[in-house]
Protein backbone atom coordinates (compact mmCIF):
# COMPACT_ATOMS: atom_id res chain seq x y z
CA UNK A 1 0.00 0.00 0.00
CA UNK A 2 1.35 3.44 -0.96
CA UNK A 3 0.55 6.74 0.69
CA UNK A 4 -1.80 9.37 -0.71
CA UNK A 5 0.76 12.15 -0.17
CA UNK A 6 2.03 14.38 -2.97
CA UNK A 7 5.55 13.61 -4.16
CA UNK A 8 7.18 17.06 -4.18
CA UNK A 9 10.98 17.06 -4.58
CA UNK A 10 13.06 18.58 -1.79
CA UNK A 11 15.33 20.99 -3.65
CA UNK A 12 17.45 24.07 -3.14
CA UNK A 13 15.02 25.77 -5.53
CA UNK A 14 12.25 25.45 -2.95
CA UNK A 15 14.46 27.09 -0.33
CA UNK A 16 15.25 29.96 -2.72
CA UNK A 17 11.59 30.57 -3.59
CA UNK A 18 10.49 30.40 0.03
CA UNK A 19 13.20 32.65 1.41
CA UNK A 20 12.92 35.30 -1.29
CA UNK A 21 9.12 35.58 -0.93
CA UNK A 22 7.93 34.59 2.55
CA UNK A 23 11.07 36.07 4.14
CA UNK A 24 11.77 38.63 1.43
CA UNK A 25 12.48 41.45 3.90
CA UNK A 26 15.19 39.52 5.79
CA UNK A 27 18.68 40.75 4.96
CA UNK A 28 22.17 39.68 4.02
CA UNK A 29 24.52 42.33 5.40
CA UNK A 30 28.09 42.26 4.07
CA UNK A 31 30.83 44.03 6.01
CA UNK A 32 32.88 46.38 3.83
CA UNK A 33 35.57 47.44 6.27
CA UNK A 34 34.77 51.11 5.99
CA UNK A 35 31.60 53.10 5.65
CA UNK A 36 28.14 51.58 5.57
CA UNK A 37 27.90 47.79 5.14
CA UNK A 38 26.24 46.47 1.99
CA UNK A 39 22.63 45.44 2.70
CA UNK A 40 20.61 43.23 0.41
CA UNK A 41 17.16 41.76 1.13
CA UNK A 42 16.32 38.12 0.53
CA UNK A 43 13.92 39.31 -2.18
CA UNK A 44 16.85 41.07 -3.90
CA UNK A 45 19.01 37.95 -3.45
CA UNK A 46 16.27 35.98 -5.25
CA UNK A 47 16.06 38.45 -8.13
CA UNK A 48 19.83 38.58 -8.54
CA UNK A 49 20.09 34.77 -8.35
CA UNK A 50 17.69 34.65 -11.31
CA UNK A 51 19.84 37.16 -13.20
CA UNK A 52 22.97 35.12 -12.45
CA UNK A 53 21.25 31.96 -13.73
CA UNK A 54 20.35 33.75 -16.98
CA UNK A 55 23.93 34.96 -17.37
CA UNK A 56 25.38 31.50 -16.77
CA UNK A 57 22.98 29.86 -19.23
CA UNK A 58 22.64 32.49 -21.96
CA UNK A 59 26.10 34.10 -21.94
CA UNK A 60 28.36 31.29 -20.67
CA UNK A 61 26.48 28.24 -21.93
CA UNK A 62 25.96 26.44 -18.61
CA UNK A 63 22.97 24.28 -19.53
CA UNK A 64 23.36 21.06 -17.54
CA UNK A 65 25.12 19.73 -14.47
CA UNK A 66 28.41 21.46 -15.22
CA UNK A 67 30.43 22.52 -12.20
CA UNK A 68 30.55 26.22 -11.39
CA UNK A 69 33.21 27.03 -8.81
CA UNK A 70 33.34 29.88 -6.33
CA UNK A 71 36.59 31.28 -4.90
CA UNK A 72 34.97 33.81 -2.60
CA UNK A 73 34.65 35.21 0.89
CA UNK A 74 31.36 35.17 2.78
CA UNK A 75 29.27 37.87 1.11
CA UNK A 76 25.94 38.51 -0.62
CA UNK A 77 27.24 37.63 -4.09
CA UNK A 78 28.39 34.27 -2.78
CA UNK A 79 24.90 33.66 -1.36
CA UNK A 80 23.42 34.46 -4.79
CA UNK A 81 25.68 31.82 -6.33
CA UNK A 82 24.73 29.35 -3.56
CA UNK A 83 21.15 29.37 -4.83
CA UNK A 84 21.37 30.22 -8.53
CA UNK A 85 23.81 27.48 -9.50
CA UNK A 86 22.03 24.44 -7.95
CA UNK A 87 18.54 25.77 -8.71
CA UNK A 88 19.32 25.98 -12.45
CA UNK A 89 20.53 22.37 -12.41
CA UNK A 90 24.29 23.00 -12.30
CA UNK A 91 26.60 22.02 -9.43
CA UNK A 92 28.10 24.56 -7.02
CA UNK A 93 31.73 23.81 -6.14
CA UNK A 94 33.04 26.00 -3.31
CA UNK A 95 36.84 26.27 -3.44
CA UNK A 96 38.82 26.35 -0.22
CA UNK A 97 40.96 29.45 -0.64
CA UNK A 98 43.31 28.26 2.12
CA UNK A 99 44.37 25.08 0.37
CA UNK A 100 47.97 24.97 -0.90
CA UNK A 101 48.03 26.16 -4.54
CA UNK A 102 48.85 22.71 -5.93
CA UNK A 103 45.88 21.17 -4.07
CA UNK A 104 43.59 23.97 -5.21
CA UNK A 105 44.56 23.33 -8.82
CA UNK A 106 44.08 19.60 -8.29
CA UNK A 107 40.49 19.94 -7.05
CA UNK A 108 39.50 22.33 -9.87
CA UNK A 109 40.80 19.86 -12.44
CA UNK A 110 39.36 16.84 -10.66
CA UNK A 111 35.90 18.43 -10.42
CA UNK A 112 36.16 19.70 -14.03
CA UNK A 113 35.07 23.21 -13.07
CA UNK A 114 34.02 25.06 -16.20
CA UNK A 115 33.38 28.48 -14.61
CA UNK A 116 35.08 30.16 -11.65
CA UNK A 117 33.38 33.01 -9.81
CA UNK A 118 36.03 34.92 -7.85
CA UNK A 119 36.25 37.94 -5.57
CA UNK A 120 38.62 40.56 -6.97
CA UNK A 121 40.67 40.54 -3.77
CA UNK A 122 41.49 36.86 -4.43
CA UNK A 123 42.83 37.35 -7.96
CA UNK A 124 46.44 37.13 -6.71
CA UNK A 125 45.60 33.57 -5.65
CA UNK A 126 43.71 32.54 -8.79
CA UNK A 127 45.74 34.22 -11.54
CA UNK A 128 48.95 32.14 -11.21
CA UNK A 129 46.87 28.94 -11.19
CA UNK A 130 44.85 29.62 -14.35
CA UNK A 131 47.41 28.19 -16.81
CA UNK A 132 47.13 24.92 -14.88
CA UNK A 133 43.31 24.80 -14.77
CA UNK A 134 42.51 22.96 -17.98
CA UNK A 135 38.69 22.75 -17.68
CA UNK A 136 38.16 26.44 -16.85
CA UNK A 137 36.65 28.44 -19.72
CA UNK A 138 35.22 31.46 -17.90
CA UNK A 139 36.25 33.59 -14.92
CA UNK A 140 33.69 35.97 -13.39
CA UNK A 141 35.15 38.69 -11.16
CA UNK A 142 33.13 40.34 -8.38
CA UNK A 143 34.21 43.35 -6.36
CA UNK A 144 37.41 45.42 -6.25
CA UNK A 145 40.71 43.87 -7.29
CA UNK A 146 43.52 44.13 -9.83
CA UNK A 147 42.10 42.74 -13.07
CA UNK A 148 45.46 43.18 -14.81
CA UNK A 149 46.61 40.04 -13.00
CA UNK A 150 44.41 38.09 -15.42
CA UNK A 151 46.11 39.52 -18.50
CA UNK A 152 48.02 36.30 -19.03
CA UNK A 153 45.03 34.05 -18.56
CA UNK A 154 45.22 32.90 -22.17
CA UNK A 155 42.83 32.88 -25.10
CA UNK A 156 40.98 29.82 -23.77
CA UNK A 157 39.71 31.71 -20.70
CA UNK A 158 37.19 34.53 -21.00
CA UNK A 159 37.03 37.10 -18.17
CA UNK A 160 33.70 38.70 -17.20
CA UNK A 161 32.51 41.30 -14.70
CA UNK A 162 29.86 40.00 -12.31
CA UNK A 163 27.69 43.11 -12.27
CA UNK A 164 27.94 43.57 -16.03
CA UNK A 165 26.77 39.99 -16.59
CA UNK A 166 23.74 40.53 -14.36
CA UNK A 167 22.82 43.97 -15.76
CA UNK A 168 19.61 43.93 -17.77
CA UNK A 169 18.89 40.24 -17.20
CA UNK A 170 15.33 39.23 -16.19
CA UNK A 171 14.72 39.13 -12.46
CA UNK A 172 12.81 35.87 -12.68
CA UNK A 173 13.88 32.48 -14.00
CA UNK A 174 11.99 29.41 -15.14
CA UNK A 175 13.70 27.14 -12.62
CA UNK A 176 13.64 23.52 -13.84
CA UNK A 177 11.94 20.75 -11.87
CA UNK A 178 14.88 18.75 -10.58
CA UNK A 179 15.31 15.27 -9.15
CA UNK A 180 15.94 15.79 -5.42
CA UNK A 181 18.75 13.20 -5.57
CA UNK A 182 20.58 15.22 -8.22
CA UNK A 183 23.91 16.80 -7.27
CA UNK A 184 23.53 20.34 -5.96
CA UNK A 185 26.92 21.21 -4.45
CA UNK A 186 30.30 19.73 -3.73
CA UNK A 187 33.14 20.30 -1.29
CA UNK A 188 36.53 18.66 -1.03
CA UNK A 189 38.11 17.51 2.20
CA UNK A 190 41.17 19.47 3.25
CA UNK A 191 43.52 16.70 2.15
CA UNK A 192 45.56 16.34 5.36
CA UNK A 193 46.52 12.86 4.11
CA UNK A 194 46.74 12.26 0.36
CA UNK A 195 44.76 14.16 -2.24
CA UNK A 196 41.55 15.95 -1.17
CA UNK A 197 38.41 13.87 -1.62
CA UNK A 198 35.22 15.21 -3.20
CA UNK A 199 31.90 15.01 -1.37
CA UNK A 200 28.80 15.69 -3.50
CA UNK A 201 25.64 16.86 -1.73
CA UNK A 202 22.19 16.24 -3.20
CA UNK A 203 19.29 18.70 -3.18
CA UNK A 204 17.53 16.32 -0.81
CA UNK A 205 20.44 16.08 1.64
CA UNK A 206 20.82 19.88 1.73
CA UNK A 207 17.08 20.39 2.34
CA UNK A 208 16.89 17.81 5.12
CA UNK A 209 20.09 19.12 6.70
CA UNK A 210 18.67 22.67 6.66
CA UNK A 211 15.61 21.41 8.54
CA UNK A 212 17.86 19.86 11.20
CA UNK A 213 19.92 23.05 11.59
CA UNK A 214 16.68 24.90 12.32
CA UNK A 215 15.46 22.49 14.98
CA UNK A 216 15.00 24.05 18.43
CA UNK A 217 17.48 21.54 19.86
CA UNK A 218 19.95 22.41 17.13
CA UNK A 219 20.76 26.07 16.37
CA UNK A 220 17.11 26.98 16.91
CA UNK A 221 17.20 30.35 15.13
CA UNK A 222 14.18 32.38 13.95
CA UNK A 223 13.55 35.52 11.91
CA UNK A 224 14.10 37.51 15.11
CA UNK A 225 17.80 36.51 14.93
CA UNK A 226 20.82 37.71 13.04
CA UNK A 227 23.61 35.17 12.56
CA UNK A 228 27.23 36.25 12.10
CA UNK A 229 28.42 33.59 9.65
CA UNK A 230 32.17 33.49 10.24
CA UNK A 231 32.54 29.84 9.22
CA UNK A 232 33.58 30.09 5.55
CA UNK A 233 31.08 29.30 2.82
CA UNK A 234 33.73 26.97 1.39
CA UNK A 235 33.80 24.99 4.66
CA UNK A 236 30.97 22.42 4.34
CA UNK A 237 28.50 24.99 2.98
CA UNK A 238 29.07 27.30 5.97
CA UNK A 239 27.70 24.48 8.15
CA UNK A 240 24.44 24.67 6.19
CA UNK A 241 23.54 28.13 7.48
CA UNK A 242 22.86 29.89 4.12
CA UNK A 243 20.33 27.19 3.23
CA UNK A 244 18.81 27.01 6.72
CA UNK A 245 18.24 30.76 7.05
CA UNK A 246 16.31 30.95 3.78
CA UNK A 247 13.98 28.42 5.33
CA UNK A 248 13.33 30.49 8.46
CA UNK A 249 14.19 34.12 7.60
CA UNK A 250 17.18 34.49 9.91
CA UNK A 251 19.23 37.55 8.91
CA UNK A 252 22.85 36.94 7.91
CA UNK A 253 25.84 39.12 8.75
CA UNK A 254 28.69 38.23 6.40
CA UNK A 255 32.25 39.30 7.29
CA UNK A 256 33.70 39.11 3.74
CA UNK A 257 37.51 39.16 4.11
CA UNK A 258 37.46 40.91 7.50
CA UNK A 259 38.06 37.88 9.71
CA UNK A 260 40.53 39.36 12.17
CA UNK A 261 39.49 39.80 15.83
CA UNK A 262 39.25 43.62 15.73
CA UNK A 263 36.80 43.90 12.79
CA UNK A 264 34.76 40.97 14.12
CA UNK A 265 34.40 42.78 17.46
CA UNK A 266 33.40 45.93 15.59
CA UNK A 267 30.79 44.01 13.56
CA UNK A 268 29.22 42.57 16.69
CA UNK A 269 29.06 45.93 18.43
CA UNK A 270 27.71 47.71 15.33
CA UNK A 271 25.32 45.18 13.76
CA UNK A 272 24.14 43.45 16.97
CA UNK A 273 23.99 39.78 15.86
CA UNK A 274 22.40 37.33 18.29
CA UNK A 275 24.22 34.23 17.04
CA UNK A 276 27.54 33.35 15.42
CA UNK A 277 29.28 30.24 14.11
CA UNK A 278 33.01 29.55 13.74
CA UNK A 279 35.86 27.27 14.80
CA UNK A 280 37.49 27.67 18.26
CA UNK A 281 40.54 29.58 16.98
CA UNK A 282 38.28 32.45 15.86
CA UNK A 283 36.73 32.71 19.33
CA UNK A 284 40.10 32.52 21.05
CA UNK A 285 41.30 35.46 18.98
CA UNK A 286 38.12 37.43 19.62
CA UNK A 287 38.36 36.78 23.36
CA UNK A 288 41.90 38.17 23.42
CA UNK A 289 40.69 41.25 21.50
CA UNK A 290 37.77 41.81 23.89
CA UNK A 291 40.07 41.40 26.89
CA UNK A 292 42.48 44.01 25.52
CA UNK A 293 39.75 46.35 24.23
CA UNK A 294 36.27 45.68 25.68
CA UNK A 295 33.29 46.14 23.32
CA UNK A 296 29.54 45.88 23.75
CA UNK A 297 28.70 42.34 22.62
CA UNK A 298 25.55 42.07 24.74
CA UNK A 299 23.43 41.21 21.67
CA UNK A 300 25.24 37.88 21.32
CA UNK A 301 23.29 35.16 23.06
CA UNK A 302 24.81 32.01 21.60
CA UNK A 303 27.78 30.81 19.60
CA UNK A 304 28.02 27.53 17.71
CA UNK A 305 31.53 26.09 17.84
CA UNK A 306 32.65 23.17 15.70
CA UNK A 307 35.57 22.00 13.61
CA UNK A 308 37.55 20.93 16.67
CA UNK A 309 36.96 20.56 20.40
CA UNK A 310 36.26 23.74 22.34
CA UNK A 311 38.58 24.11 25.35
CA UNK A 312 36.54 24.28 28.59
CA UNK A 313 38.38 27.45 29.61
CA UNK A 314 37.18 29.17 26.43
CA UNK A 315 33.59 28.11 27.06
CA UNK A 316 33.74 29.39 30.64
CA UNK A 317 35.27 32.72 29.52
CA UNK A 318 32.36 33.37 27.15
CA UNK A 319 29.87 32.35 29.84
CA UNK A 320 31.21 35.26 31.89
CA UNK A 321 30.53 37.56 28.93
CA UNK A 322 26.94 36.34 28.72
CA UNK A 323 27.49 34.31 25.53
CA UNK A 324 26.57 30.64 25.67
CA UNK A 325 28.82 28.40 23.61
CA UNK A 326 27.11 25.39 22.04
CA UNK A 327 29.41 22.57 20.97
CA UNK A 328 28.77 20.76 17.69
CA UNK A 329 30.52 17.98 15.80
CA UNK A 330 30.60 17.19 12.12
CA UNK A 331 32.80 16.87 9.06
CA UNK A 332 32.70 17.48 5.30
CA UNK A 333 31.23 14.02 4.82
CA UNK A 334 28.34 14.71 7.26
CA UNK A 335 27.09 17.97 5.66
CA UNK A 336 28.33 18.70 8.52
CA UNK A 337 25.84 18.48 11.39
CA UNK A 338 26.43 15.23 13.27
CA UNK A 339 25.76 16.19 16.90
CA UNK A 340 25.01 19.31 18.90
CA UNK A 341 25.35 19.74 22.66
CA UNK A 342 22.03 20.96 23.98
CA UNK A 343 21.51 20.13 27.66
CA UNK A 344 18.68 17.60 28.19
CA UNK A 345 15.62 18.28 30.32
CA UNK A 346 15.75 17.62 34.04
CA UNK A 347 19.44 18.39 34.47
CA UNK A 348 20.52 20.52 37.41
CA UNK A 349 22.76 23.56 37.03
CA UNK A 350 25.72 21.69 38.50
CA UNK A 351 25.45 19.03 35.75
CA UNK A 352 24.96 21.31 32.75
CA UNK A 353 28.64 21.91 31.98
CA UNK A 354 29.29 18.19 31.76
CA UNK A 355 26.79 17.93 28.91
CA UNK A 356 27.94 21.13 27.20
CA UNK A 357 31.51 19.86 27.06
CA UNK A 358 30.48 16.76 25.10
CA UNK A 359 30.27 16.92 21.32
CA UNK A 360 26.51 16.61 21.79
CA UNK A 361 23.58 14.35 21.06
CA UNK A 362 22.76 12.69 17.75
CA UNK A 363 19.67 14.01 15.93
CA UNK A 364 17.10 11.66 14.43
CA UNK A 365 18.73 11.90 11.00
CA UNK A 366 22.09 10.50 12.15
CA UNK A 367 22.58 6.90 13.24
CA UNK A 368 25.79 6.09 15.10
CA UNK A 369 27.78 3.14 16.32
CA UNK A 370 31.15 2.57 17.99
CA UNK A 371 33.51 -0.03 16.56
CA UNK A 372 36.38 -1.57 18.51
CA UNK A 373 39.82 -2.46 17.12
CA UNK A 374 38.63 -5.99 16.32
CA UNK A 375 35.55 -4.78 14.45
CA UNK A 376 33.22 -5.47 17.38
CA UNK A 377 30.32 -3.10 18.06
CA UNK A 378 30.68 -1.47 21.48
CA UNK A 379 27.95 -0.52 23.97
CA UNK A 380 26.73 3.00 24.60
CA UNK A 381 27.80 3.06 28.24
CA UNK A 382 29.85 6.26 28.36
CA UNK A 383 33.02 4.22 28.93
CA UNK A 384 33.66 1.90 25.96
CA UNK A 385 35.82 3.80 23.47
CA UNK A 386 35.85 2.98 19.79
CA UNK A 387 35.88 4.54 16.33
CA UNK A 388 32.67 6.40 15.52
CA UNK A 389 30.78 5.30 12.42
CA UNK A 390 27.64 7.09 11.17
CA UNK A 391 25.00 6.88 8.47
CA UNK A 392 21.99 8.97 7.49
CA UNK A 393 20.31 11.01 4.73
CA UNK A 394 22.93 13.76 4.82
CA UNK A 395 25.95 11.46 5.32
CA UNK A 396 28.26 10.66 2.40
CA UNK A 397 28.19 7.09 1.10
CA UNK A 398 31.14 7.52 -1.29
CA UNK A 399 33.62 10.05 -2.68
CA UNK A 400 33.39 11.67 -6.11
CA UNK A 401 35.31 9.73 -8.74
CA UNK A 402 35.99 12.64 -11.09
CA UNK A 403 37.84 11.82 -14.27
CA UNK A 404 38.50 8.32 -12.91
CA UNK A 405 34.85 7.46 -13.49
CA UNK A 406 32.77 5.83 -10.79
CA UNK A 407 32.55 7.10 -7.22
CA UNK A 408 34.86 5.28 -4.85
CA UNK A 409 34.56 3.92 -1.31
CA UNK A 410 37.99 3.34 0.23
CA UNK A 411 37.94 0.63 2.91
CA UNK A 412 39.51 2.94 5.49
CA UNK A 413 36.62 5.40 5.05
CA UNK A 414 33.55 3.20 4.55
CA UNK A 415 32.54 -0.08 6.16
CA UNK A 416 31.44 -3.06 4.09
CA UNK A 417 27.82 -2.33 5.00
CA UNK A 418 28.06 1.33 3.96
CA UNK A 419 28.66 3.27 7.18
CA UNK A 420 31.05 6.24 7.17
CA UNK A 421 34.17 5.67 9.26
CA UNK A 422 34.74 9.10 10.81
CA UNK A 423 38.27 8.49 12.11
CA UNK A 424 37.17 9.89 15.48
CA UNK A 425 37.55 7.86 18.67
CA UNK A 426 35.05 8.42 21.45
CA UNK A 427 32.38 7.17 23.82
CA UNK A 428 28.59 7.50 23.72
CA UNK A 429 26.27 7.59 26.71
CA UNK A 430 23.06 5.58 26.91
CA UNK A 431 21.04 8.71 26.01
CA UNK A 432 23.11 9.41 22.89
CA UNK A 433 25.70 12.03 23.96
CA UNK A 434 29.01 11.73 22.14
CA UNK A 435 32.37 12.59 23.73
CA UNK A 436 35.32 12.40 21.36
CA UNK A 437 38.58 11.49 23.01
CA UNK A 438 40.80 11.78 19.94
CA UNK A 439 41.27 11.25 16.26
CA UNK A 440 42.14 7.61 15.59
CA UNK A 441 45.41 8.76 14.05
CA UNK A 442 46.22 11.09 16.98
CA UNK A 443 45.49 8.88 19.99
CA UNK A 444 48.68 8.11 21.94
CA UNK A 445 49.25 4.36 22.42
CA UNK A 446 51.52 4.16 25.45
CA UNK A 447 52.41 0.81 27.02
CA UNK A 448 49.19 -0.81 25.90
CA UNK A 449 47.02 2.08 27.15
CA UNK A 450 45.45 4.96 25.22
CA UNK A 451 46.10 8.59 26.14
CA UNK A 452 43.77 11.23 24.73
CA UNK A 453 45.75 14.09 23.20
CA UNK A 454 42.59 16.23 23.19
CA UNK A 455 42.12 15.77 26.95
CA UNK A 456 45.71 16.83 27.66
CA UNK A 457 45.33 19.85 25.36
CA UNK A 458 42.12 21.02 27.02
CA UNK A 459 43.65 20.76 30.49
CA UNK A 460 46.77 22.65 29.40
CA UNK A 461 44.71 25.40 27.80
CA UNK A 462 43.01 25.95 31.16
CA UNK A 463 46.36 27.24 32.49
CA UNK A 464 46.20 31.05 32.76
CA UNK A 465 49.52 31.49 30.94
CA UNK A 466 48.72 29.19 27.99
CA UNK A 467 47.14 30.49 24.77
CA UNK A 468 47.16 27.21 22.82
CA UNK A 469 48.50 23.69 23.26
CA UNK A 470 48.83 20.73 20.93
CA UNK A 471 49.85 17.25 22.05
CA UNK A 472 51.14 14.54 19.69
CA UNK A 473 52.47 11.01 20.02
CA UNK A 474 56.22 10.55 19.54
CA UNK A 475 58.22 7.30 19.53
CA UNK A 476 59.51 6.03 22.87
CA UNK A 477 61.89 3.08 23.34
CA UNK A 478 60.24 1.87 26.53
CA UNK A 479 56.54 2.60 26.04
CA UNK A 480 56.16 2.62 22.25
CA UNK A 481 54.69 6.13 22.24
CA UNK A 482 54.64 9.02 24.69
CA UNK A 483 53.01 12.47 24.52
CA UNK A 484 54.92 15.54 23.37
CA UNK A 485 53.29 18.76 24.61
CA UNK A 486 53.82 21.84 22.44
CA UNK A 487 52.65 25.04 24.08
CA UNK A 488 51.97 28.59 22.90
CA UNK A 489 52.27 31.02 25.81
CA UNK A 490 50.22 34.17 26.10
CA UNK A 491 52.02 37.42 25.39
CA UNK A 492 54.36 38.27 28.26
CA UNK A 493 53.88 34.89 29.97
CA UNK A 494 56.82 32.89 31.31
CA UNK A 495 55.48 29.59 32.67
CA UNK A 496 58.17 26.89 32.81
CA UNK A 497 57.78 23.22 31.99
CA UNK A 498 57.89 22.03 35.60
CA UNK A 499 55.08 24.42 36.49
CA UNK A 500 53.00 23.30 33.50
CA UNK A 501 53.56 19.64 34.33
CA UNK A 502 52.61 20.24 37.97
CA UNK A 503 49.45 22.02 36.83
CA UNK A 504 48.61 19.06 34.61
CA UNK A 505 49.38 16.56 37.38
CA UNK A 506 46.39 17.85 39.35
CA UNK A 507 44.07 17.02 36.46
CA UNK A 508 45.19 13.78 34.77
CA UNK A 509 46.65 10.44 35.80
CA UNK A 510 50.37 10.55 36.56
CA UNK A 511 51.26 8.02 33.85
CA UNK A 512 49.72 10.30 31.22
CA UNK A 513 51.95 13.29 32.04
CA UNK A 514 54.20 14.31 29.12
CA UNK A 515 57.96 14.14 29.66
CA UNK A 516 58.72 16.02 26.42
CA UNK A 517 57.86 19.71 26.11
CA UNK A 518 58.41 22.51 23.61
CA UNK A 519 57.40 26.17 23.46
CA UNK A 520 56.29 27.12 19.94
CA UNK A 521 55.21 30.51 18.49
CA UNK A 522 51.91 29.13 17.09
CA UNK A 523 50.17 25.81 16.59
CA UNK A 524 50.16 24.90 12.88
CA UNK A 525 46.64 24.97 11.44
CA UNK A 526 44.94 23.24 8.54
CA UNK A 527 43.06 25.19 5.87
CA UNK A 528 39.89 25.07 7.99
CA UNK A 529 41.53 26.12 11.27
CA UNK A 530 42.10 22.72 12.90
CA UNK A 531 45.37 21.84 14.62
CA UNK A 532 47.67 20.29 11.99
CA UNK A 533 49.43 17.71 14.12
CA UNK A 534 51.21 16.02 11.24
CA UNK A 535 53.33 19.18 10.92
CA UNK A 536 54.34 18.96 14.59
CA UNK A 537 55.18 15.27 14.23
CA UNK A 538 57.33 16.04 11.21
CA UNK A 539 59.07 18.93 12.98
CA UNK A 540 59.87 16.65 15.90
CA UNK A 541 61.17 13.88 13.62
CA UNK A 542 63.36 16.38 11.73
CA UNK A 543 64.75 17.87 14.94
CA UNK A 544 63.24 21.30 14.26
CA UNK A 545 61.70 21.68 17.73
CA UNK A 546 63.61 22.76 20.82
CA UNK A 547 62.39 19.89 23.02
CA UNK A 548 63.10 19.57 26.74
CA UNK A 549 62.83 16.05 28.18
CA UNK A 550 62.08 16.40 31.89
CA UNK A 551 62.93 12.74 32.52
CA UNK A 552 66.51 13.53 31.46
CA UNK A 553 66.71 16.07 34.27
CA UNK A 554 66.29 13.48 36.98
Amino acid sequence: MLSTMQDVPLTVTRLLRHGSTIHGTSQVTTWTGEGEPQRRSYAEIGSRAAQLAHALRDDLGVDGDQRVATLMWNNAEHVEAYFAIPAMGAVLHTLNLRLPPEQLAWVVNHAADRVVLVNGSLLPLLAPLLPHLAPVEHVIVSGPGDRSLLAGAGASVQVHEYEELLAGKPESYDWPELDERQAAAMCYTSGTTGDPKGVVYSHRSIYLHAMQVNMAQSMGLTDHDTSLVVVPQFHVNAWGLPHAVFMTGVNMLMPDRFLQPAPLAEMIESERPSHAAAVPTIWQGLLAELTAKPRDISSMKQVTIGGSACPPALMEAYDKLGVQVCHAWGMTETSPLGTIARVPAGVGADEEMGYRLTQGRFPAGVEARLVGPGGEHLPWDGESAGELEVRGPWIAGAYYGGAAGEDFRPADKFSEDGWLKTGDVGVITANGYLTLTDRAKDVIKSGGEWISSVSLENELMAHPEVAEAAVVAVPDDKWGERPLATVVLKEGASADYDALRSFLAERVAKWQLPERWAIIPAVPKTSVGKFDKKVIRRQYADGELDVTNLSDQG
